[in-house]
């Protein structure tokens, strides 16, 4: 049976973000919750009542028509018309499991009570989640900056029965899903439409994904890159705990213990060496893996400190008596944190190629291209070439996106983060590191077979073999597609327990 995630006040980690992706879980809403959100719609539909003054989002129109007064017969109509004239994302679709992040994290922000939302619209999105109903969201339209307006405008949508929803993996329209789950449409009320179209969910939630799997990928660098090691007949010398505590950066002293432990009790690496040095992307694995991973302890600060707060406009404060319209939907932060994952993560690819070239290069006693016959068969030639060309591709998407800035909304909103498009720049680059690195695992394992009959470690033996029964000693040339795509989802599925991710 499944379990309830009850959403609270208690300060949200990526262990628990990982645990409640990976689980079935439903999600409700704690008491201190509903409490909060009622509390603070009736403040505002008392301020209603009593403030004939234009409360900018409330009762105004929005970005350069904030001095636009709405009357109070029109307040619903003006949600409609927000959410459906904003409602303009183009590109492709968002991945349903970011679809699923954002409703989670709107939920999250709306749960605070400095929103003004009712409880209805809560609950709604809450039955949206835990009965998969995913609004269709797109790429493209959001600026990063008033919040992920054209985005969430396509995550909120079906709340009213427009759009459209994925649905047992099908696009089907918003009104149907809603029919046939017997929901009716709901009347939003003042705010509410800023409430759910302003904030960086779509940003955050692309963000918690890329994360989590770069993580993942921080891992099997230093794994992967272990195997290559010991394959290419590299020395251990420069993994010793002395030669990082004279230089102790966080991440360079973690990677080092870490492959160490990997390759414990490995006879190919304690054998005695006839060369005196590596090449840096075996040698330097420490120094080039953990400046990625202090990389990631940086943009993990900055994206759960985002989940745990109230990103939307105007932000109101029930016990001080207050309506404040201020500016936490900007995205800088995220842009920011997004353009500086993007470069560290491109460097895990670039060390990985390096390591994939030399191990096909003919050298330390392994055949040229790691096939026997080298010429009649082409052996590991190209899937160099294919590494290689990803990598450079990964320079361009590296490039940051956050310096650029183009003024919207007749100059009222005159600088933009553009930290959205960062988010899938940074998700297209990511799962480039993935094909990357199992580019280099279907090399190493390969290189390794020639070193037989002396092994690597038990740990690295007990993954290969896990491996090889996905991907076999290639003896002569084959359809290699095949290969690199079943390493790509033995890396995609390999259990890692929280406390190793995130260590």
């Amino acid at each position: 049976m499944d379990s309830i995630h009850y959403i609270d006040s208690k300060w949200l980690d990526l262990s628990v973000l990982n645990n409640l992706i990976l689980s079935s879980n439903k999600i409700g809403l704690s008491e201190g919750s509903k409490k909060r959100i009622l509390d603070c719609r009736a403040f505002l539909d008392e301020k209603m009542k009593t403030n004939k003054n234009p409360i900018y989002g409330i009762n105004t129109g929005f970005g350069s028509l904030y001095n636009v007064k709405i009357n109070d017969k029109n307040l619903i109509k003006l949600q409609e018309n927000l959410m459906l004239s904003h409602a303009c994302g183009t590109g492709d679709y968002v991945p349903q499991e970011i679809v699923k992040l954002m409703l989670f994290l709107k939920i999250q922000s709306l749960s605070y009570g400095n929103s003004g939302v009712q409880l209805e619209t809560v609950n709604r999105l809450i039955d949206f989640y835990n009965n998969d109903v995913l609004p269709v969201v797109y790429t493209q339209g959001s600026l990063g900056a008033s919040g992920d307006l054209a985005p969430l405008a396509h995550l909120a949508l079906p709340l009213i029965g427009k759009g459209e929803v994925w649905h047992n993996n099908m696009v089907v329209s918003a009104a149907e899903v809603c029919q046939t789950f017997d929901w009716k449409p709901i009347e939003l009320h003042s705010k509410e439409g800023l409430a759910l179209l302003n904030g960086t969910q779509f940003m955050s939630a692309y963000g918690i994904h890329i994360l989590l799997k770069s993580y993942r990928l921080s891992y099997f660098a230093d794994l992967i890159g272990a195997i290559s090691l010991d394959a290419f007949d590299g020395r251990i010398e420069p993994f010793d705990e002395l030669v990082h505590l004279v230089r102790p950066h966080n991440g360079q002293i973690k990677t080092a213990a870490r492959i160490k432990y990997f390759l414990e009790g490995s006879q190919l690496i304690s054998r005695k060496k006839s060369h005196v040095q590596d090449p840096y992307s075996f040698r330097c694995m420490p120094q080039v893996h953990g400046a990625t991973k202090d990389t990631l302890e940086f943009v993990t600060k900055t994206f759960v400190t985002e989940i745990n707060s109230v990103t939307d406009n105007p932000n109101i404060f029930v016990i001080d008596n207050k309506i404040i319209s201020g500016g936490n939907f900007h995205g800088q932060p995220l842009a920011l944190a997004f353009d500086y994952l993007k470069i560290a993560m491109a460097e895990l690819g670039n060390i990985s190629e390096r390591r994939t070239f030399q191990l096909v290069s003919g050298s330390r006693g392994l055949p040229n291209f790691l096939v026997d016959n080298p010429g009649l068969n082409s052996g590991f030639m190209i899937p160099q070439y294919t590494a290689a060309s990803i990598v450079s591709a990964n320079k361009q998407l590296a490039t940051p996106a956050s310096v650029d800035s183009i003024v919207s909304s007749n100059g009222q909103e005159d600088h933009v983060s553009m930290g959205a498009n960062a988010a899938t720049q940074a998700y297209q680059l990511v799962n480039n590191i993935e094909t990357i690195l199992a580019i280099e695992l279907l090399n190493a394992s390969q290189a390794l077979y020639f070193r037989s009959p002396q092994k690597t470690s038990e740990f690295l033996v007990l993954y290969l073999e896990a491996y090889k029964k996905e991907v076999s000693f290639i003896k002569e040339d084959k359809f290699l597609h095949e290969d690199i795509m079943k390493s790509i989802t033995f890396l995609q599925t390999v259990n890692i327990d929280n406390e190793v991710l995130f260590s």
